[in-house]
């Protein structure tokens, strides 16, 4: 079994962007707040911290920090906590130049949120259980990510998930002092 507790550079001890310490959160868009609520507090898991909206009509706002149409509305934001890793920022926007369509993997700006289980084929079965797709069955790595097995899956809205484990650890971990997460 690979040890998982191999040490992690400081931000101190590397170049790059000064005083970085890891990811907060990751922050997305949903069609339906209270489906996507649903979908996170009640088949994930993940524990429902605060919210934040409605907010004010701002376009000065909406175009210079956010980078979104002057006439955008941030309908609401949501806060999950969602076991040990980085936290989801759940919004709900109304603005004329949404765009409707879920982006793939292969698209630019394509994304999926991977989730680490103890147990993939548990955790398979109880999505299937739960009406949430499951693209095909689960696949095992190879090549320095050996040891890990991973299955994608898509929310109600059809937002791109993957579950992954890899219990006794990846085949990169022999040669290699760092490491990309452990459970």
């Amino acid at each position: 079994m690979n040890d998982h507790a191999a040490p992690y550079p400081t931000a101190a001890a590397k170049q790059g962007l000064p005083g970085i310490r890891g990811t907060d959160h990751i922050g997305f868009t949903v069609p339906d707040m209270e489906q996507a609520h649903e979908f996170f507090v009640d088949i994930i898991g993940c524990d429902h911290v605060y919210s934040l909206g409605p907010f004010p009509k701002d376009p000065e706002l909406m175009m210079s920090k956010l980078n979104v149409h002057p006439q955008a509305e941030m309908v609401e934001i949501r806060f999950y906590r969602c076991f040990n890793g980085a936290n989801f920022e759940v919004f709900s926007y109304l603005s004329p130049d949404q765009r409707k369509e879920q982006p793939r993997n292969s698209d630019i700006g394509g994304h999926h949120v991977a989730f680490y289980v103890n147990d993939l084929d548990a955790a398979v079965t109880y999505l299937k259980a739960r009406d949430i797709k499951v693209l095909g069955e689960p696949t095992s790595s190879s090549g320095p990510s050996r040891g890990q097995r991973w299955v994608y899956f898509l929310s109600p809205w059809g937002m791109q998930f993957e579950l992954v484990s890899f219990p006794e650890g990846k085949a990169y971990e022999r040669d290699s002092e760092l490491r990309l997460w452990s459970p």
